[in-house]
């Protein structure tokens, strides 16, 4: 819970600069692609986190790697500054949250739809545009099929769940059969 915490103060602060200098999505692109890189470069991470190293060699480390990076001012800084107040490690908790603040800024939000078949393109279209119409957002669709659901289709977005599988209205009715009450 306190990497949430940390890594959430973190991206916002990041937001609340690219808001103010109008470079939001900017800042998205680079630091999506650092932590990307950092994700892929497993033992350079670990060499610049890792405290039983050098601390000035770590950052030399860093700074090599920023310079050939080729980031912008601001986002060199900031992940020096993490590197700083020793947050480096929650890099890509702060990546991803800041991706959900871009995305809230620019009017996009995630939904997962879940479905026991595969769904056509023209039933996708419709689902997003339901969707779309109840957030006023436009919704970016994360595709799943899970036979176990038997039928139907179970989507989320952020707290709302909305499920019209099969299984969950056959689990419905057995719990009403439990408790003797009628269909």
């Amino acid at each position: 819970m306190k990497n949430l915490a940390i890594s959430g103060r973190y991206a916002k602060a990041l937001m609340l600069i690219g808001k103010d200098d109008g470079l939001a999505e900017q800042y998205r692109e680079e630091l999506d692609g650092f932590a990307g890189f950092m994700d892929r470069e497993v033992e350079l991470k670990q060499a610049i986190s890792n405290p039983l190293y050098d601390r000035s060699g770590r950052k030399n480390l860093l700074d090599t790697v920023l310079d050939k990076l080729e980031l912008s001012v601001v986002m060199s800084s900031f992940v020096r500054l993490l590197f700083d107040k020793g947050r480096f490690v929650f890099l890509s908790d702060i990546n991803e949250f800041y991706r959900k603040l871009a995305d809230e800024l620019k009017g996009v939000a995630h939904a997962s739809v879940v479905s026991a078949a595969e769904l056509s393109s023209e039933a996708l279209e419709k689902i997003r545009n339901s969707l779309s119409k109840l957030t006023g957002k436009d919704i970016i669709l994360d595709v799943e099929q899970d036979p176990g659901l038997i039928g139907g289709i179970v989507t989320k977005i952020g707290d709302l769940v909305l499920d019209g599988s099969v299984k969950t209205q056959l689990l419905g009715m057995r719990e009403l059969f439990k408790r003797g009450e009628s269909v």
